[in-house]
């Protein structure tokens, strides 16, 4: 039996959540870890020292430790539906957004989850860099329900778990914001069948364990996981 790709994760990482939606959707069979961070395994950092999720092991014993590199893995293997492909932009145009977004969001984002460990100043400007990113995913979205066009890409995928985590922080200060389609789209993908699928509940991985977790099977596309986008509503 042919060994598969073994995938470091935790459930409410957004960097593990964009990975296990890449290879969900891509198919790409994988065996699924989930680790409690607070106690990492041995396997986990003699892969990879840094002691981050996710990492993807691939059978050749080469490791990925970034998140956008196992997107993009998953989506060189299979991209039954282009998100590798925008109808609205090019590849490296979404790499610039997802950058964008793992830099001045990420660091504002958790100035606002975690307001206690920053000053007032410090708070007040990062709640002012978090709206303003936000609003200008909500003007892109307004043309067309994607942030590259009329289909999900890439960038849809990797900004979703991010948009997510600021939306939690306070669900009623994020109803009252005057983002319709970001709050529409956001919505959509959180009631889709594919982000159900990638935050169902597993038991911490343990060495020894017995039985596979499988994030994906190979008969899962192209008529299954990536199958599961959602409809565009109006707001």
């Amino acid at each position: 039996m042919t060994a598969l790709p073994v995938l470091y994760s935790f459930r409410r990482c957004p960097y593990a959540m964009r990975a296990r939606l890449a290879l969900l959707y891509s198919g790409l069979a994988c065996e699924l870890r989930e680790v409690q961070l607070r106690s990492k395994p041995q396997a986990l950092l003699d892969a990879s020292p840094k002691g981050t999720v996710p990492v993807l092991v691939l059978p050749d014993g080469q490791v990925l430790e970034q998140s956008l590199d196992i997107m993009l893995h998953a989506l060189h293997a299979s991209d039954p539906d282009g998100w590798l492909a925008p109808t609205g932009g090019t590849l490296q145009e979404m790499l610039a957004l997802i950058a964008r977004n793992d830099g001045f969001f990420k660091q504002a984002l958790d100035c606002c989850k975690y307001p206690e460990r920053h000053g007032a100043t410090a708070v007040r400007q990062a709640q002012s860099d978090a709206q303003t990113w936000l609003a200008q995913l909500n003007e892109r979205l307004a043309a067309s329900g994607n942030l590259f066009g009329r289909k999900p890409s890439l960038a849809d995928m990797a900004l979703l778990p991010f948009v997510r985590q600021y939306a939690r922080i306070d669900e009623r200060a994020w109803s009252a914001q005057p983002w319709p389609q970001l709050q529409a789209w956001l919505q959509r993908w959180l009631d889709s069948a594919l982000f159900a699928a990638i935050m169902l509940r597993h038991p911490a991985w343990a060495p020894g364990s017995t039985g596979i977790v499988r994030l994906a099977a190979a008969q899962d596309a192209p008529g299954g996981a990536h199958s599961a986008a959602p409809t565009r509503r109006t707001p």
